[in-house]
This record gives structure tokens, C-alpha cells and sequence, in this order.
């Protein structure tokens, strides 16, 4: 598929490339001969026409939107930093176990003092004992007294030292998290999603596809469009002149024609029956006129040009429009595999099943694989720390939906319905198409019998103008059947110039539905 796409776009571009040039060169062509010509007018319009510029750039989206999905096979790198201040800190000691490291050597020493009197009461029966033995009992109680001193002094200097040991004990557990901060580097890759992925880069390929089928269709649509408005303006001009040749034949009778009542030939009611006639020839004219100058303004707004501009067309102003008639073949296979309307059905029925797929993986498993480097501010990789410590994590993620009450069926069923809808809009497509190009490819067999008929009406009506106008001149025939003579030519004069045009547009019908209409039409 992707290989098909690529081709798709190869072409188009060259096409693109090809609509471009003519554009740039426009200007040049305009300044060295004052003319458009069909394919200029189809180069204007499309460089003009914003809903282009608007496919244009949906293109674009669609193009970044690919590649966005492109980046989902990918593994992902994101940064993460956080600072937090909270009203208190958290504490791992009690105010009972702070208190008492705090106070580790004095309680320890309190307890050993509670031994004092105890052994003061020794000393003295050993003092005693020793008195009787014949020792020297004063020298015995001045030592021992020297001797509890000594203890006593060196009790209280090692309760100072075990306070101060607690207390750093209780200052080490403290940690002082009213400052948090905290970061993380964390990469993400993706190992299964049940297809959910593949599912989304499927679909944006659809819609890059679906996106040029649109801007196909829409530059068909405004090719078209203006066709129909240059030939317009031909058929217009040819007209145009037309008109003015018949009122010029029509004036040239009434100057006869009063010739001939002046001198008693000819009565007043056929002099008042050819003046009439020259009316009608003039308000024809007119007519002619301003709607020449209607779809000049049209085509002028078309192409991006003001609407007063003054145009010249390559084909109006010449004598015969050069139609080349065409057997039409109604090849409906061709137009199914060619029209972009179509294409764009087929394109909304890839969409809705590759969203089905989307809304399925919802019901598997997921599995990513996580890794990372985080840091924190106190650590406790050292105790509490108030520096930065960090670690290395990698892990896997796994996610296995359990029960969801039915909701990822029910969206599955609703998306299968929708793609039920497009697939038989689409088959409703391709019959109006069938009918289309069929009775296309009937208007132009059509056409081109009107045209046959016309070119040999247009034969039998100069003749019979011919004959009216030698016999007005010997006086054999009457004005009003030369008028009839002159009428009966304009009518195959306008239906073979109608027919002209209607060929090349029935031509041009016929190509759009079969969907082969191309710029170098």
C-alpha cells in the first residue's frame, strides 16, 4: 500500500510541477500577446482558487500527521522536576523516643546515681570492717570520698557526652522534607498495544491518501468549472458577432425595404414588419452584450483577475472552434478506479476499520518497557541527606484490562456500523457513477449528432438566404421572405455554434466521469 501511495504521489506532483510552471510563466505570455488560452485560464484558476490552497495545506497536516504516528514505534525520553513546600515535615521518631535520645546520658547516669546511697553504705561497712582489723579508717572514708568525686565528676562528664550523642542521633533521623525537589529522566518504550499502533500509522496513511483524493477531486472540480465558463465566453463572442452580422442583414433590408416604399413597390406594413425585426436584432445584440460581459466578469474572478479586466480568449475570435468529435466509450470500470470521489468512500471504510482495530486493543494487553534516572532532594540513599542522590530504574509495564462493563465492545460494534453505513454509501456511489458516465457518454453521441444536423442545416439555410436575397433583388420574392430566410440562418447559425460548444463540453462531462480529466485536457 505504501508503495502504491508513493507512486500515487510521484505523479501528482509532476502534474503539480506542470500547473506550477504554466502559472509562473503566465505573466509573460499575458505581456507578449494580451491572450488566454484554455490552459492558461486552468493555471490561473487553480493558483487562484483558496479551497486549493486550502487542500494544499490539509496535505501538509495530513503529511506531519503521519509522521507523528511514525514516532510512536519510538521510544519516548521525557524530563520531570518538582519543588514542594509543606507546612510540616515528616518525622520517623516520636516526641517519647526524641526526648529520651536527647537525654540518653542523663537518664543512664539519673539511674546509676539512684545506686549512690547504696554503695556509700558499703563503703561505710567496709570502713568499718577495716577499723577493726587495726586500718586507719580516716585515710580509708578520705579516700573513698576522693574516690566518689572522681566517679561522680566522670558520670556527669559522659551524661553530657551520651545527651550529645542522642541528640545527633535524633538530629540524623530528622528529615527536614517541608523543602522537597525532586527530578526524573524517564524513557518509554513501547513493546505491545495490541496493535494499537500499527493500527494509528494505518491510519494516517489513509488520511494522507484521502487528503490528495480530496485536492484531486476539488482541482477536477475548478478545471471544470472553468471550462465551462471559457467556453462560455466563446460561445458568447461567436454569438456576439453572429448577432451583429444578422442586425447589420436586417438594417440592410429596412434601408431596402424603404427604398421600395418610396417607390410604390413595397407597402408600409412590411416596411413596419422588417423595423421590427431590426428591434429584435438589436435587443438580441444587447443581451448578447451584457452577458458576454457577465461571464467575463466570472471568468475574470475565476482566474484571480479584477473583474473589469479586459480579456482576450485564444478561441474567440476564431472563425470555426475546430471540434474534434469523440466516439465515447462508457468504460464504468475505468471511472470506479479513477474517480476520487470514490476513492475517498473507499478511503472512509479503511478509516472505520482501522478505528475498529483501535477500539479492540483496548480489550489486550499493553506492555512497555520503562527505564530512567531519578534524583531527590534530601536523599536517603545515606541516611537523610539535604543533597542531590539519584538512582538508575528500569522496569516493565504491563496492563491487562480485566472488566469495563462491556465498553470497549459496544464502541467496537458502533465502529463496525459505521463501516457497514460507508459501505454502502459507497456502493450507492458507484451506481450513480455507472448511470452517470452512461448517460455522459449518451450526450456526447448526442451532441455529436446535433452537430452533424447543424453543420448540414447551416448548408441549406445559406442557400436558402442566397436564393431570397437574389430574388428580393428581382423582385420575385417579398421582404418577409427574406426575413424568414434571414431568421431560419441565425437559428442555424446559434444551434451550430450551441453545438460546438455543446460538444467540447459534453467532451469535457464525459472525461470528469470517468475521472481521467487531466490539465493537459
Amino acid at each position: 500500500m505504501t508503495n502504491h501511495i508513493k507512486t500515487i504521489g510521484t505523479k501528482r506532483k509532476s502534474r503539480a510541477l506542470a500547473v506550477l510552471a504554466a502559472a509562473l510563466m503566465l505573466p509573460l505570455a499575458l505581456q507578449a500577446q494580451q491572450m488566454l488560452t484554455l490552459d492558461s485560464c486552468r493555471a490561473m484558476a487553480l493558483r487562484n482558487n483558496k479551497q486549493m490552497a486550502v487542500s494544499g495545506l490539509k496535505q501538509d497536516i495530513a503529511k506531519n500527521l503521519r509522521q507523528s504516528a511514525r514516532t510512536k514505534y519510538l521510544p519516548h525520553v521525557s524530563a520531570i522536576g518538582t519543588y514542594q513546600f509543606t507546612s510540616r515535615e515528616m518525622s520517623l521518631l516520636n516526641n517519647e523516643q526524641k526526648d529520651h535520645l536527647s537525654h540518653l546520658g542523663t537518664n543512664a547516669i539519673g539511674s546509676i546515681q539512684e545506686l549512690a546511697p547504696t554503695l556509700q553504705s558499703g563503703l561505710g561497712q567496709i570502713g568499718q570492717m577495716l577499723g577493726q582489723m587495726g586500718a586507719p579508717l580516716d585515710q580509708f572514708m578520705q579516700m573513698a570520698g576522693q574516690m566518689q568525686q572522681q566517679v561522680g565528676q566522670t558520670m556527669t562528664g559522659t551524661a553530657a557526652r551520651l545527651d550529645a550523642t542522642g541528640q545527633s542521633i535524633v538530629d540524623a533521623f530528622r528529615t527536614d522534607t517541608r523543602n522537597l525537589f525532586a527530578g526524573s529522566i524517564l524513557v518509554t518504550q513501547p513493546l505491545f498495544l495490541g496493535g494499537a499502533i500499527t493500527a494509528l500509522n494505518r491510519m494516517a496513511d489513509i488520511n494522507e491518501d484521502m487528503m490528495q483524493n480530496s485536492a484531486d477531486a476539488r482541482w477536477q472540480n475548478i478545471v471544470y468549472a472553468t471550462d465551462q465558463a471559457y467556453w462560455q465566453i466563446v460561445s458568447l463572442k461567436h454569438k456576439q458577432r453572429l448577432a451583429q452580422s444578422y442586425l447589420d442583414v436586417v438594417k440592410k433590408l429596412d434601408s431596402d425595404v424603404q427604398k421600395l416604399i418610396d417607390e410604390g413597390l413595397a407597402t408600409r406594413s412590411e416596411g413596419l414588419s422588417v423595423s421590427v425585426k431590426v428591434n429584435e436584432a438589436e435587443m438580441t445584440l444587447q443581451k448578447v452584450n451584457d452577458g458576454l460581459v457577465l461571464s467575463r466578469m466570472l471568468l475574470c474572478q475565476m482566474i484571480g483577475l479584477p473583474i473589469h479586466t479586459e480579456v482576450a480568449l485564444a478561441d474567440e475570435d476564431s472563425e470555426s472552434l475546430a471540434v474534434t468529435t469523440l466516439h465515447p466509450v462508457a468504460d464504468v470500470d475505468h471511472a470506479i478506479d479513477n474517480r476520487p470521489e470514490l476513492k475517498m468512500l473507499q478511503n472512509t471504510i479503511d478509516l472505520t476499520r482501522q478505528t475498529t482495530n483501535i477500539l479492540k486493543a483496548g480489550n489486550l494487553p499493553q506492555v512497555a518497557l520503562m527505564g530512567g534516572y531519578a534524583i531527590s532532594n534530601p536523599s536517603v540513599f545515606n541516611g537523610f541527606e539535604k543533597k542531590f542522590g539519584g538512582m538508575w530504574n528500569i522496569g516493565l509495564l504491563i496492563r491487562i484490562p480485566l472488566w469495563n462493563w462491556g465498553d470497549v465492545m459496544y464502541k467496537v460494534r458502533a465502529s463496525k456500523g459505521a463501516t457497514a453505513i460507508a459501505n454502502l454509501e459507497l456502493a450507492e456511489a458507484r451506481e450513480k457513477i455507472e448511470l452517470q458516465v452512461n448517460q455522459t457518454a449518451f450526450r456526447v453521441d448526442e451532441a455529436n449528432k446535433r452537430l452533424a444536423m447543424a453543420q448540414s442545416s447551416i448548408e441549406r439555410a445559406n442557400e436558402n438566404l442566397r436564393m431570397a436575397n437574389v430574388g428580393f433583388k428581382e423582385g420575385v420574392i417579398t421582404p418577409t421572405t427574406v426575413m424568414e430566410a434571414q431568421t431560419a440562418w441565425l437559428q442555424a447559425q446559434s444551434q451550430l455554434i450551441d453545438a460546438e460548444i455543446d460538444v467540447r463540453l459534453s467532451q469535457v462531462d464525459l472525461k470528469k466521469a470517468l475521472g481521467v480529466l487531466s490539465y493537459e485536457e
